[in-house]
């Protein structure tokens, strides 16, 4: 049986789940800075 398949799979899903767990910490970083802005302004008032 041939491997390369099963590396190019491999390399495809690392790769994937990276991109996938990059994007979604970009996500949450992007609403925690919102609600930490919020908190912010509300205490300069």
């Amino acid at each position: 049986m041939d491997p390369v398949p099963f590396i190019v799979a491999a390399y495809a899903v690392a790769l994937l789940g990276s991109a996938g767990l990059a994007l979604q910490s970009f996500s949450v970083m992007r609403i925690k800075e919102r609600r930490a802005e919020s908190v912010r302004t509300r205490e300069d008032i």
